[in-house]
Order: C-alpha cells, then sequence, then structure tokens
C-alpha cells in the first residue's frame, strides 16, 4: 500500500469515528430533551377556573409538538445509520471502512446533528419559558384585609415574567455561541482538511521522484547480467 493510499484510509477511518461520535450524542440529546417535553406536556396541570389565553395554550402546544418531532427524526436517523458504523468499526481491517456508509449518508448526519444539538435544544428553550407562563399565569394573589391597588402586578405574571427574562438573554447567548462554535468548527475542518491535502500533494511528489529515481536502476539491472 503506498503512502497515498494509506493516508487517504486514515482520513476516512477519522470521518467514520466522527460521524459514529456525532450520532451517539444525537441520540442521547434527543432521547432526553423529548422525554422531557413529554412529561411536561402530560404532566402540566391546567386550573379549570381559570381562563387562560389561547394563544398561549396554542403556542404552548405547537412547539411542544414541533420540539418532540424534530427529536424524534433526529433519533431515528441515528438510529438507522448508527448500527452500520458500529458494524464497520469494530471490524479491525483497514479496508472495511469502505463498506461504511458515512460517506453517502453524511448529509443526513449533519442534518440529525443540526436538529438535536441546534434547533432542538432551541426549540427545548422555548419550552420552558411557555410552560412557566402556563404554570405561572393562574396563580391569584390571596385576599387581603384591604383591597388590592390596580397596579399591583399578578404573581403568576411576575414569575412567568421573571422566567421569560431570565431565558431571552440565555437564549441570544445561545444563538450567538452556536454560530460562533460552528463557524470555529468549519473553520477548523477547512484548515485540516488543507493540510491533508498539502500532505498528500506532498507524498505524491516524493513517491513520483522515487518512481523516477528507480526507473534507470530498473532499466540498467539487465545489462549487469551476461
Amino acid at each position: 500500500m503506498s503512502l497515498s493510499e494509506h493516508s487517504l484510509q486514515a482520513l476516512s477511518w477519522r470521518k467514520l469515528y466522527l460521524s459514529r461520535a456525532k450520532l451517539k450524542a444525537t441520540s442521547r440529546t434527543s432521547a432526553l430533551l423529548s422525554g422531557f417535553a413529554m412529561v411536561a406536556m402530560v404532566e402540566v396541570q391546567l386550573e379549570r377556573d381559570y381562563v387562560y389565553p389561547s394563544g398561549l395554550l396554542i403556542v404552548f402546544s405547537v412547539c411542544t409538538t414541533i420540539l418532540v418531532a424534530v427529536h424524534l427524526f433526529a433519533l431515528m436517523i441515528s438510529t438507522c445509520i448508527l448500527p452500520n458504523l458500529e458494524a464497520v468499526s469494530n471490524v479491525h481491517n483497514l479496508n472495511s471502512v469502505k463498506e461504511s456508509p458515512h460517506e453517502r449518508m453524511h448529509r443526513h448526519i449533519e442534518l440529525a446533528w443540526a436538529f438535536s444539538t441546534v434547533i432542538g435544544t432551541f426549540l427545548f428553550l422555548v419550552e420552558v419559558v411557555l410552560l412557566c407562563w402556563v404554570k405561572f399565569l393562574p396563580l391569584k394573589k390571596q385576599e387581603q384585609v384591604t383591597p388590592p391597588k390596580e397596579e399591583d402586578i399578578n404573581a403568576g405574571v411576575a414569575a412567568a415574567g421573571a422566567s421569560t427574562l431570565i431565558m431571552v438573554p440565555c437564549a441570544i447567548i445561545f444563538i450567538v455561541f452556536a454560530v460562533h462554535f460552528y463557524r470555529s468548527l468549519v473553520s477548523h475542518k477547512t484548515d485540516r482538511q488543507f493540510q491533508e491535502l498539502e500532505e498528500l500533494s506532498n507524498i505524491t511528489r516524493l513517491q513520483s521522484q522515487l518512481d523516477r529515481a528507480e526507473a534507470p536502476n530498473m532499466q540498467s539491472a539487465p545489462g549487469l547480467f551476461p
């Protein structure tokens, strides 16, 4: 096996292990967050005596449904592809990497990774805010001896508003961090690919020089024997 072929196989194995790690993280994260969303949807207690804003209930229901659907879609992709990668990675044969579908299913793996880590996590943050509004909005002030003032704010609205104020900067920081992280990751991959291309070109150039140097020796070899 030449040096260039060995480098290409090493690159393929590195991509295989990276794809497998992404699918494992996707399956764990999606199963965990989708389970939390379903528990929140089932366990939330709606007050029968309180008239909820219809928009709040609709947004809460839609956000929960989309959150579960996104994570289940990512979980389905990881569940379908991961066993094939595990089967190839457990075989101690350098040529077995060609049997892995990680190159052909690269877009699906990246889609599941984005759904689980970016879209699904952001929807989970929105789910927390909506759950706080649904939970705390029906709270009424206890009756007091003196009638409450009109400018006094409802305790449930205050609790839900506080959670919203806390979550908004967290969501902004999450978006900024996600963009910065993925830009850094893409730049790292680009730089790494350029380095690997340079290494392959240097190896190819060195191999061609060795072949040219061996060619005259092979031509002069028959003359040594009468």
